[in-house]
């Protein structure tokens, strides 16, 4: 055994000790990077889960927010003013809140007080809420309250109605329950929770949360339900971190995220357990801690043994040469893989563009007989002008000639108008976003649907606006042709066995540009899974399309930063397109 001296003892220590101290700093500071890189990861799968939960919570109450805007003008609001008429609007409010699942849906005269409602309270008084006196002001008025009389959850939707006039008359209440609202997506995410303008808990898919409220001085908080939840706020980086205690259903530490929704005036808020972060972390502190180990203990056998020095060092040398070739083959795989994935994405983009190209072919497939009849028919119109305008020139009679030469240029016109069409339909090509007249797109859509139509029987009601102003838009519109044709076609289709076939566009302005495509159709059997690719009603094995429409129309929508929704009237089906209106400012 090797004799050290005091000296070299204390030196040998002092060494060890220093590599000790060194390793942990080391792991200390991978530790905390590798905390923080999980946390960020965990920020953007967490953002996702809220906004998923966000859009939830969203979309259904805007079902109610839709049903207010649509009850305000029904026509049994228009005669309260006798008993007979008030019971009759009564009835119709019940049977609306009973098939929608409403807490009550009631109309109120410009003073506030209840004229009707589904649940039998005329009479009361609503002038002094808030919702009330958005509506009285034109808009639509939201509001959220725990009502009295059944301690339920409430999330109002005032909708306002107006005179010949102009003048508001009253609004129509519509009054949704929230905890119906939760049932869908309680205990499927992590602790979401969203809260009203005073900071209360007012939904959550924890009811723990329900009427939590944050101190704004200190830190921790109070419940008004359960057990009392304290907790203490830090920053890790750029994320907030919450240290939780008191509860048996919340992550001791938790990712805290919000985000605003203006829309329905709450902030939704998510708290996200941040124990797989820290444990990734403390195994990659673990790993190189373990890895400076076992090298500093090979590197202290080494000197323990000099007589040995020259095989370990050929052994120590051949392990580097075996870790680097390993290190050579890895990062040859890895430069394999970022190769297969960008081949995979350019193949992705091409299939995009090719499902695309596919739509296009496929609608000028259903479309080609027509397009034949609409090109062969002035071919043999101009064959007949030209054989009389040749026999009138024999006769020495240039006007009439001259009057068959110009129905041959109006015939050529005509085919050229409808060749144009087609030619900027079927190309195929990436077109940038820009300046596009939704006037000029839908003519060209119901231009190239036309023959189709005739050949059907069907009836299209398109009046484009007075005056011949455009009606600019952002999008492209080669695509935006393709979204309408595409939707025109799917309404004949629709209608195809049934006798009366009619179909309505309506460009309406505003905010945002909407056109809405409206059949008497049968109507939208799954809604759910009509923008799914491949869905189709048609029997299997029917050569009139893939499914492929809709999920195309969707997505040229989407890309344009647009929305596209279909949903089912009292006759038939509608499908409406929203754009973002075109302006100089929004292209600089």
């Amino acid at each position: 055994m090797t004799q050290y001296s005091p000296f070299q003892s204390w030196r040998r220590g002092a060494v060890l000790l220093a590599f000790a101290v060194a390793v942990a700093g080391l792991a200390a500071a991978v530790w905390v990077y590798g905390y923080r890189q999980a946390l960020d990861s965990l920020a953007e799968r967490s953002a996702a889960d809220l906004a998923l939960a966000s859009d939830r919570v969203s979309t259904q109450l805007q079902i109610y927010q839709e049903l207010a805007v649509l009850m305000a003008d029904h026509p049994v609001l228009n005669a309260l003013d006798t008993e007979e008429g008030r019971r009759a609007a009564a009835q119709r409010l019940r049977e609306v809140a009973d098939k929608t699942a409403a807490l009550d849906v009631f109309y109120a005269d410009r003073s506030g007080q209840v004229m009707a409602s589904a649940e039998g309270v005329a009479g009361a008084s609503v002038a002094t809420e808030e919702y009330f006196k958005r509506a009285m002001q034109g808009a639509l008025g939201t509001g959220q309250a725990v009502l009295l009389n059944e301690g339920k959850r409430a999330y109002f939707y005032a909708a306002p109605t107006f005179a010949v006039s102009g003048g508001v008359l009253g609004a129509l209440v519509v009054v949704a329950d929230v905890e119906d609202v939760e049932q869908t997506w309680r205990g499927s995410l992590p602790a979401v929770f969203f809260t009203n303008r005073s900071g209360e808990v007012f939904i959550s898919n924890r009811p723990e949360l329900l009427f939590w409220r944050r101190g704004d001085a200190l830190p921790g908080g109070d419940a008004e339900q359960g057990e009392p939840v304290a907790f203490v706020e830090r920053r890790v980086g750029p994320h907030e971190i919450w240290q939780i205690s008191g509860s048996a259903y919340l992550p001791r530490q938790a990712l805290h995220l919000t985000v605003d929704l203006p829309v329905i005036a709450l902030q939704g808020e998510i708290l996200v357990d941040v124990a797989p972060a820290r444990r990734i972390a403390a195994l990659q502190a673990a790993a190189l801690a373990g890895l400076c180990l076992a090298f500093g203990t090979l590197l202290f056998l080494a000197t323990e043994r000099r007589r040995t020095l020259a095989r370990a060092n050929a052994v120590l040398e051949t392990r580097v040469a075996a870790r680097t070739e390993a290190l050579e083959v890895t990062n040859s795989q890895l430069r394999r893989e970022v190769r297969e994935r960008q081949e995979a994405e350019a193949a992705l983009k091409r299939a995009q563009e090719d499902l695309v190209q596919a739509g296009k072919l496929s609608a000028l497939g259903q479309m080609s007989a027509g397009i034949s009849h609409e090109l062969n028919q002035p071919l043999m119109a101009i064959q007949q002008y030209a054989e009389n305008g040749a026999a009138f020139l024999e006769r020495e009679n240039p006007d009439r000639a001259a009057d068959n030469l110009g129905r041959i240029a109006s015939m050529a016109d005509r085919m050229a108008r409808i060749i144009k069409n087609l030619r900027a339909f079927a190309r195929n090509e990436s077109e940038p976003m820009g300046r596009v007249d939704l006037v000029q797109v839908i003519d060209a859509a119901v231009e190239l649907t036309a023959a189709r139509l005739e050949a059907d029987q069907v009836t299209l009601d398109w009046t484009a606006p007075t005056g011949g102003t455009p009606v600019l838009a952002w999008g492209g519109e080669v695509r935006l042709t393709q979204v309408f044709v595409n939707l025109i076609n799917n309404a004949a289709d629709a209608m195809l066995g049934q006798e009366d076939r009619a179909i309505a566009i309506v460009l309406r302005a505003g905010p945002r540009l909407r056109v809405e495509v409206r059949d008497i159709g049968p109507g939208i059997k799954e809604p759910e899974k009509m923008f799914e690719p491949f869905y189709s009603t048609k029997a299997v094995g029917s050569a009139e399309g893939l499914g492929l429409g809709l999920s195309i129309s969707y997505g040229l929508v989407q890309s344009f930063g647009g929305h596209i929704r279909g949903s089912n009237t009292e006759h038939g089906a509608v499908f409406t397109v929203e754009l973002d209106p075109w302006s100089e400012e929004g292209a600089a």
